[in-house]
């Protein structure tokens, strides 16, 4: 009688032990199958909104592989290395489009696209990725809204810091009725993107390409 449950226990034992590396051998492959498709696709979506911020009479070189790699800075709010794209034209440096994360959004981080003109003038912003609420949040978004176009042409010599807010809260720019905390998390995101540019542009532009 022991013999036969020690027997079932082994076998029991052996099933889940096959299970177990079967699930991980699945889960391996399908990652495998898909994580590069996935990469391929954000970066292309990157790309589309980099060509919406930045006009193709600012630069003539290849920004696809005029590139540096950023550390974590928590002006940028990146927990890891991000991609900077250098514009240049005529050898000169014109814009850098780098990515930031504004972590405080209502659900979440919203990740962002910031292309800085070599003087400190904002090019465009566009968010690449949300998780806030449909309908009230989304507004930040090129594709349902205008919203993100307000920061064209801004700059820290325009703006003193307390105008980085919104309207509500007496600063300078607009939001939606009932939804603060989205505008609040892209301005002061956007707000501290420019602080970093003023800190490190010398080394955006004439650091190592990657």
């Amino acid at each position: 009688m022991r013999r036969t449950m020690a027997k079932a226990a082994l076998l029991t034992a052996l099933n889940l032990t096959a299970f177990a590396l079967f699930g991980t051998a699945l889960l391996a492959f399908i990652y495998n199958q898909t994580h590069e498709r996935i990469e391929k696709s954000v970066e292309a979506e990157k790309l589309k909104l980099i060509s919406q911020i930045l006009p193709q009479n600012l630069y003539d070189n290849d920004i696809l592989k005029d590139t540096i790699k950023l550390a974590p800075d928590p002006l940028l709010g990146n927990e890891g290395e991000t991609t900077a794209y250098r514009a240049r034209l005529h050898g000169r440096p014109s814009v850098a489009v780098i990515e930031a994360v504004a972590p405080d959004g209502y659900s979440g981080k919203i990740y962002m696209l910031i292309a800085i003109r070599e003087n400190g003038e904002l090019a465009g912003v566009r968010v690449v990725s949300h998780k806030e609420t449909p309908g009230l949040g989304d507004y930040i978004d090129i594709a349902r809204s205008d919203w993100i176009t307000g920061f064209d042409g801004k700059s820290n010599a325009q703006y003193n810091d307390s105008d980085w807010k919104v309207k509500k809260d007496g600063g300078k720019f607009d939001y939606m009725a009932g939804a603060t905390i989205t505008p609040r998390a892209v301005v002061k995101a956007v707000h501290k993107a420019l602080q970093y540019f003023a800190l490190h542009r010398d080394a955006l532009f004439s650091g190592e390409r990657k």
